[in-house]
């Protein structure tokens, strides 16, 4: 195994260890993990279709209507009207969901904070920082 093969190898394990570690950090019985991509997508972008967002999450149509008509009862999204093709619904994030989605960003975050305060020192917190901004490179590469 090459040395850039042994770093990927590493980097994938942490990552994933990690965003299991902040996704414990969800009380029980909240929304699924894919619900809450569609409330942070809607908040990020503004109103989409279904099929936007399925291609955002890369899941099939049929799986993106269940998850969102589950979010459309619980009214954290609704459905209105394309203004400029009738023949298409947007979903939009409702003041309900755009709560729901940043009290879990809140939550997560604090956690993260307080175990890296705990944790790390102000050099290995300033390097993980560093390798934020890396690691958010390497997630625009399309090949």
């Amino acid at each position: 195994m090459s040395s850039s093969d042994a770093a990927a190898h590493e980097i994938r394990t942490s990552l994933f260890r990690l965003v299991r570690r902040l996704r414990q950090e969800r009380p029980e019985g909240e929304l699924s993990y894919s619900q809450l991509n569609v409330l942070g997508w809607l908040e990020r972008e503004g109103p989409m279709t279904n099929a936007d967002l399925a291609a955002a999450e890369r899941v099939t149509p049929q799986t993106m209507m269940r998850a969102t008509a589950d979010l459309v009862a619980t009214e954290l999204i609704s459905r209105t009207d394309n203004p400029t093709d009738r023949r298409q619904v947007l979903l939009k994030i409702t003041p309900a969901g755009t709560t729901l989605v940043r009290e879990d960003r809140r939550r997560r975050d604090t956690f993260l904070a307080q175990a890296m305060a705990s944790t790390l020192t102000p050099t290995e917190r300033e390097l993980l920082r560093l390798a934020a901004g890396l690691m958010d490179k390497l997630s625009e590469v399309h090949e």
